[in-house]
């Protein structure tokens, strides 16, 4: 149960990740970038402040 807990939240982090570079930046690359780093982009994106 664990275990399946923390993949479907990395595989949501990165889903996430990417999808908010994909907004942000409009390119496909950098959102395959962004997904590898998952919840880390997802962070730094939140203390930015968008």
């Amino acid at each position: 149960m664990k275990k399946d807990s923390i993949k479907t939240g990395i595989s949501f982090g990165c889903a996430l990740a990417m999808v908010i570079s994909y907004v942000k930046w409009h390119s496909i690359l950098w959102a395959i970038i962004h997904g590898i780093f998952s919840w880390a982009y997802v962070v730094y994106f939140m203390l930015r402040g968008y």
